[in-house]
């Protein structure tokens, strides 16, 4: 049996850092453009999801940290699953563009069918216009990125 080669952990966390710093930086961005509050309560949002409703009544830049600090775990956890399954999974290779995009759209689904269901985070109403702005945010802030960084450090006859 042949070993596998692993990618760098250099390019793991580059593209880690590139994908979960382009989330939270568009989704803040939009967040302030659409609502016109403070960003800052996007971070509170995200620390609810372990605080619950607390995280509103502690400090908000302890939980906006807090909340970045969660963010970044989880863009961890999306960005170790893709580096683990594009090499056993031979149609990722084949399109980094539709791969990068079909990435989003899975991260978008298991965080808002599991994630954020599982969490303390309080329940939101659902909305189309919000659920399309996610699902695009993280197509190509999350899935792009991880395709093309990580699919840069593969070739086919490192994943034989």
């Amino acid at each position: 049996m042949e070993e596998r080669k692993a990618i760098p952990l250099k390019a793991l966390i580059v593209a880690f850092l590139v994908a979960g710093t382009s989330d939270i930086a568009v989704a803040l961005i939009q967040y302030t453009i659409s609502t016109g509050n403070n960003p800052i309560r996007v971070l509170i949002f995200i620390a609810s999801g372990v605080f619950g409703r607390g995280a509103y009544e502690g400090s908000a830049p302890g939980m906006a940290a807090l909340g970045l600090i969660f963010h970044y775990c989880i863009a961890f956890i999306w960005t170790f699953i893709f580096y683990k399954l594009y090499p056993l999974i031979a149609l990722m290779r084949k399109n980094r563009s539709l791969t990068g995009l079909s990435y989003g759209l899975i991260v978008w689904l298991g965080m808002n069918l599991i994630v954020v269901p599982l969490s303390n985070t309080p329940e939101l109403p659902f909305s189309l216009t919000r659920a399309l702005t996610g699902i695009l945010i993280l197509m190509v802030a999350i899935g792009t990125p991880l395709s093309f960084i990580i699919g840069k450090y593969y070739s086919e006859s490192e994943i034989q």
